[in-house]
């Protein structure tokens, strides 16, 4: 894992954020799908940098990489 990102049980109930900071992952990576751009989010988060915002895109790309999804019949 990216050392950027931390879990830890005691912040944000175990989801994952930007270290030293309760920034979740997840945050960051919806603000990027709905079309946000890097400097705008570091505007919304003051404590994250450009460097944070990639390791949550790596961490989000390494999570892809194991995930399955059941595939129903006809769904294709």
């Amino acid at each position: 894992m990216n050392a950027r990102i931390a879990i830890d049980p005691a912040v944000c109930h175990g989801k994952p954020v930007i270290r030293k900071t309760r920034v979740l992952v997840a945050n960051i990576l919806a603000d990027l799908a709905a079309g946000q751009t890097h400097e705008r989010i570091i505007e919304n988060y003051p404590n994250v940098t450009e460097d944070d915002i990639k390791a949550a895109l790596e961490f989000g790309s390494e999570l892809a990489n194991f995930e399955t999804l059941p595939l129903e019949a006809g769904s294709q």
